[in-house]
């Protein structure tokens, strides 16, 4: 049954209009002689506007029976008392009522075309002078544009807030260019993939052997690549999935690839024996950061290892803290390397590494600056070293470009870099290319960079496999722990994480250990032992709280134990549905007011703060970024806001339009983990695919504990995932870049000066 209503009628009142996104609230007066309230999204409306609307009645919980409206379209009056009325409402700047009285009576039912077509003549009413009726003019036809572009979209299926983003971007060249080429739409566009564009071309009649078609089909999937983790694509995979997705022939594909390559939007080379295609993007980011990173490798200072252990020793002394040989050989090196990387696993000491390395730096009245990937990575890095550490984000000063979420640029570059003597970066598994890269602008050549991590935990979420590609290069310094020291022995979890990298079964269930496993051979009846674990039995166990220290990690995202369903079951155990409670439903879902939740993709431009226990800001700012995880405090169905307090008391506002960047976290992959740490730990294993189920995946999930790991499904599955000793592949040209760029720069520039030498 179609319950769509449709009605003609005019603006009687506008209750709430939201400049932005042109959400509206307003009383609508139909022909029919009912008045009714309506919701939607309608730009620049106005009192007194003519009105065809088609929408569903939708209740309410506040404000009751509503029409929320899915199309509009603006009436143009056409009787000289229904364009007075009109002009009179503000809806032409320049024109007030009087005005609207006066030109209406001189021009009587011509009068739009006289505003539109002629209106110098304007000039004839007493009051408008040439440059007022030229204003008129402009704004009449801003409107016409407006409304025409709208219209056009929505033959198309696009959404009213969609069709606003667009006429954003594009103005009164929307249907020209969308008419030229709809595929634009895709790289133009947040929010507007391939598929979508490729919906209009296709109603518009456009081939799908166009080759504006083809060309934007191949930046989708070399997109799309690069979203899975990849810096660049192989030509033969690249050119096998065009052909799958797009439909064309072989020929047709390289032909559009050659062409894509002479307008420089895509970038082919042979790295090592593949045969490479990138984005420019990634190509000149990966050349970037290779070049940065041997650039501050050629600066150290001259090694004076007597002096560098007397200070060592005294420091020793002073603290009672005595560093065994690795330890003290990660110090040395940090003493006199421009880059150093400093890797190893849990209990292998890297926190009394960097701890030490501060010391001495602050001793010799250095600058040292400490950053983490993720707001909890930087938190715990406080926390251990006792000296503030910033998001590498925050470091940078991070902003955004035309309004568009997706190009972050930073106030820290190379024109003003970063003010320290010693970065210090941990956690840099997590660390993607283009981040990276811009971290390395921003440090200058004699600045010393250490990057610490582990490098057996999962790469990066976005492209990139930045630790990996830099200890695989060989150029930099990197000194390995792995050491395990006495008091991270007495932890199952620290020991356990160990065996699973070396490939041995973890021992679980040892009375006084805090490591477990339930046993659970069917999948159906895991998420309700989940939710009985949660809910009942560890509460009890372990004295932390069920909602905020409790994490359920899965190598999965689909299945009932996959994040997608688990997800579902625990907000249902954890915060049903309640009178109290307003809720929102998105076709993922439903979120609901007291939600636990994560953000799944950086956006540069939302805007956040966080206020004192009497509600006045103490500090405000923009970006909230891929991992950070937070609660729905207010759902505001009338303004269409979802109000969420992220764990560092940040409170962002989103858009209605913008909760595809949410999602709920009560479950959370492994892989979204990273950089997080949590009293306890709940990972799901029974049967998956074999790349889900790996050794480094299970081994960065029990690396995220603090105090529990529960292990809940069959033995037998956590054999094969420590067996199985695959690691997530990624196609990324760091390590050949070093190495290819090294001995170039090391001949063509005079850099091999040490520090001391410069000054």
């Amino acid at each position: 049954m179609d319950d769509t209503i449709v009605l003609e009628g005019t603006v009687e009142d506008i209750i709430f209009q939201n400049k932005e996104n042109w959400y509206t609230v307003f009383n609508f007066n139909s022909d029919d002689g009912d008045e009714v309230t309506c919701v939607g999204t309608i730009p620049q409306l106005s009192k007194g506007e003519s009105l065809k609307l088609s929408g569903t009645m939708v209740i309410h919980p506040s404000y009751g029976l509503q029409l929320k409206v899915d199309i509009f379209e603006k009436v143009v009056p056409t009787n000289a008392a229904a364009i007075e009325r009109y002009l009179a409402s503000g809806t032409i700047k320049g024109i007030g009522a009087k005005t609207a009285k006066k030109i209406v009576d001189k021009f009587g039912a011509a009068t739009f075309y006289v505003i539109e077509e002629k209106f110098d003549r304007l000039v004839e009413i007493k009051g408008i002078n040439y440059d007022k009726a030229l204003k008129i003019h402009t704004a009449f036809c801003a409107q016409r544009d407006v409304r025409k572009a709208m219209l056009y979209l929505q033959d198309y299926g696009v959404s009213a807030a969609m069709a606003v983003k667009i006429y954003k971007k594009y103005g009164y060249r929307t249907i020209e260019i969308i008419k030229e080429n709809p595929y634009r739409l895709a790289e133009d566009i947040i929010g507007i993939g391939f598929k979508t564009a490729d919906s209009i071309a296709d109603s518009m009649g456009i081939s799908k052997d166009s080759p504006n078609r083809i060309k934007s089909g191949i930046r989708y999937i070399l997109n799309m690549d690069v979203a899975d983790g990849n810096v660049f694509m192989p030509f033969n995979n690249l050119t096998a999935r065009a052909e799958e997705i797009l439909g064309a022939d072989s020929e047709t594909v390289e032909h559009c690839l050659k062409e894509l390559q002479i307008e420089h939007k895509i970038f082919r080379e042979k790295v090592e024996d593949i045969d490479a295609v990138y984005t420019m993007q990634m190509y000149y980011t990966e050349v970037s950061a290779a070049k940065k990173i041997i650039e501050l490798s050629f600066y150290h200072d001259e090694a004076d290892l007597k002096s560098i252990n007397e200070k060592i020793e005294r420091l020793e002394d002073r603290s009672g803290i005595y560093l065994a040989e690795q330890q003290r050989q990660a110090v040395v090196e940090a003493m006199q390397e421009g880059v150093l990387v400093i890797t190893g696993g849990p209990g292998t000491g890297k926190t009394t590494i960097i701890n030490n390395i501060i010391s001495l730096f602050d001793s010799m009245s250095l600058e040292v600056v400490l950053a983490a990937p993720t707001g909890r990575a930087a938190k715990r890095m406080t926390e251990a070293t006792g000296k503030e550490a910033k998001t590498i984000h925050r470091l940078l000063g991070v902003s955004y470009n035309d309004n568009d979420n997706a190009k972050q640029k930073f106030e820290k570059n190379e024109e003003d870099p970063i003010d320290a003597d010693v970065v210090i970066i941990d956690e840099v598994s997590m660390v993607d290319m283009q981040l990276f890269n811009a971290l390395l602008k921003a440090i200058e050549p004699g600045t010393r960079l250490i990057l610490v991590g582990d490098a057996n935990q999962l790469p990066s979420v976005a492209a990139g496999n930045v630790l990996k590609d830099i200890i695989k290069s060989e150029i930099v310094k990197v000194v390995r722990l792995t050491q395990i020291f006495r008091q991270a022995q007495e932890s199952a979890i620290i020991m356990n994480a160990h065996r699973i990298n070396a490939g041995t079964d973890p021992v679980m269930n040892e009375k006084g250990t805090d490591f477990f496993f339930v046993n659970e051979p069917y999948a159906a009846k895991i998420p309700q032992t989940i939710v009985e674990l949660i809910t009942k039995r560890l509460p009890q166990f372990t004295g932390v709280d069920s909602f905020w220290d409790m994490q359920v990690l899965t190598p999965m995202r689909k299945s009932d134990i996959g994040a997608s369903g688990l997800n579902k079951t625990l907000q249902r155990a954890l915060n049903p549905p309640a009178s109290v409670k307003n809720e929102y439903e998105t076709q993922n879902g439903v979120f609901r007011e007291g939600d636990k939740v994560m953000q799944i993709k950086n956006n540069y431009n939302l805007a956040w703060k966080m206020l004192s226990e009497t509600g006045r800001i103490t500090s405000d700012g923009t970006g909230v970024y891929n991992g950070d995880m937070g609660i729905i405090k207010k759902i505001d169905s009338v303004n269409e806001t979802v109000t969420v307090e992220f764990d560092d008391k940040r409170i962002a506002i989103y858009e209605f339009t913008a909760l595809e960047e949410l999602e709920l976290s009560y479950a959370v992959t492994i892989h979204k983990s990273q950089g997080s740490e949590y009293p306890v730990v709940i990972i799901p294993i029974h049967s998956g695919p074999q790349m889900l189920l790996s050794r480094n995946l299970l081994y960065t999930a029990v690396t995220r504990a603090k105090k529990f790991v529960i292990v809940v499904g069959l033995r037998s599955a956590v054999k094969k995932m420590v067996a199985n000793d695959r690691e997530i592949s990624r196609y990324s040209g760091l390590a050949y870049r070093m190495c290819s760029l090294y001995e170039f720069m090391a001949e063509t520039n005079d850099m091999g000066r040490s520090i001391s030498e410069d000054s």
